[in-house]
């Protein structure tokens, strides 16, 4: 892969327009802005991030967490836009490619349904488990991959490019380097060696046109499976994430007393060798920063500088590798050993502390709940759409979607698209009120 073939600014779906000029803004700013004031992107403000939603307690949201991914993306991009022209890498767009993080940022967790991985659990496991399994019959082979894999991933793909009924060729029609910056896995839903994976079936033949168009090679693999390298921005999007939901999720830990002060601190300051931890502290004294709240704070903005710059100099001293396609892992795991390990430490302090704690466990119960039994009853509604009450939860479902398509496959990710799309609140209403447990009168 080379830099100047990588970054373009034509459109999917409107190619035969890509040199028409509107603002003097650049194709990829136009990018951002048509994501800040989209509908999926506002509805990531109620959509669960780690811990339950809404509480006395502000903690992150999908949309606080996208936004704070964005900002540390920018500054990854910047850097490495920065070092490229300082070489003096040709092409014109490489100034750009902050931009492109950040937007990229943004997007990268729209496809997410309700309650997270627990949404994601219940739209698999219904196919796999629950009253859906009868339905493999039914389906290509292909296809049953993908709902029995389903995965935010390939749904943020889905939601950005595909044609909903009404909507323009391309759907948001962005261009092929901020698609191509979402692609975390780049292979089929067939291909994939877990639930992992890049693209469902129906958008197989546009992350093709995004992956020709920037020169993205294939991967020749032992097994023939279908796999592209990397793009090489991705590892920017992917590092800006795993810097901010790791320590974020520490930030809200605390103030949700799942964690200590003592605890905070020590789990922060472990990303610094001795003399950084002694500059920190004296720092904190200079500044007078005595309440806990700020000290924790500026803690954790020094960490992400810290891994920052770690990640932006894993990235440029492995370029060579990740243009070739053979780099391996991610940018955080390659970082220096001493914030490497820390960052280890605080995962597995996560895993034990924060994401089994029991106000994360019950909103996974509970999703799980919601989000199985309206796919149960949509997927029947579809299945028999004479029936009285299938028409009256199809008459729920927004004109965009083609619930009433005469192809089964085309129903059933409808139905699949109308269900993921939904925050944790309209989630859980609409269970309520299809369930008979609240009405809008009561």
């Amino acid at each position: 892969m080379n830099w100047e073939k990588l970054i373009s600014n034509c459109r999917l779906g409107q190619e035969h327009r890509h040199l028409e000029r509107h603002d003097d803004r650049t194709e990829f700013k136009r990018d951002y802005d048509r994501l800040i004031f989209s509908a999926p992107f506002r509805r990531l403000q109620n959509k669960t991030q780690v811990f339950p939603l809404p509480g006395s307690i502000f903690v992150h949201n999908r949309l606080t967490h996208s936004l704070e991914v964005a900002s540390v993306g920018m500054s990854l991009g910047n850097d490495v836009a920065a070092a490229l022209s300082a070489r003096g890498e040709k092409g014109p767009f490489i100034g750009e490619i902050g931009q492109i993080v950040a937007t990229a940022c943004l997007a990268h967790d729209l496809g997410n349904p309700p309650f997270g991985h627990s949404g994601e659990k219940a739209i698999q496991t219904f196919f796999t488990e629950g009253k859906g399994a009868y339905l493999q019959e039914k389906v290509s082979p292909e296809f049953w991959s993908d709902i029995t894999r389903f995965d935010g991933n390939a749904n943020a793909f889905r939601l950005l490019t595909h044609s909903f009924k009404g909507r323009r060729k391309g759907g948001f029609a962005m261009t092929y380097s901020t698609l191509a910056s979402i692609v975390k896995y780049p292979y089929p839903s067939y291909a994939a060696k877990k639930n992992k994976f890049g693209f469902f079936t129906p958008e197989h033949n546009d992350y093709v046109t995004v992956a020709n168009m920037l020169g993205i090679p294939r991967l020749k693999t032992e097994d023939g499976a279908e796999r592209w390298a990397r793009y090489p921005l991705v590892y920017l999007v992917e590092a800006a994430d795993d810097i901010c939901y790791e320590i974020m999720d520490l930030e809200d830990a605390y103030k949700l007393k799942i964690l200590n002060l003592a605890e905070a601190k020590e789990l922060m300051l472990s990303f610094f060798d001795e003399m950084g931890k002694k500059h920190i502290m004296q720092r904190i004294d200079e500044e007078l920063l005595y309440d806990p709240n700020e000290q924790i704070q500026y803690l954790r903005a020094c960490v992400i500088g810290l891994l920052e710059h770690e990640c932006y100099q894993t990235f440029m001293a492995h370029e060579d590798e990740i243009l070739e396609g053979t780099f391996q892992g991610s940018l955080i795991n390659h970082i220096s050993e001493v914030p490497r390990q820390a960052y280890v430490h605080c995962a597995e302090v996560s895993k034990s502390r924060i994401y089994r704690s029991k106000p994360v466990l019950d909103v996974e119960l509970s999703g799980y709940r919601i989000m199985a039994t309206l796919m149960e009853l949509m997927v029947e509604a579809i299945e028999h759409p004479d029936r009285y009450y299938s028409q009256q939860l199809i008459g729920r479902v927004s004109s965009q979607y083609e619930i009433e398509h005469e192809d089964l496959e085309v129903r059933l990710m409808a139905v699949i698209d109308y269900i993921s799309g939904m925050t944790d609140v309209y989630a859980l209403d609409v269970y309520q009120k299809i369930c008979g447990i609240s009405l809008p009168i009561i």
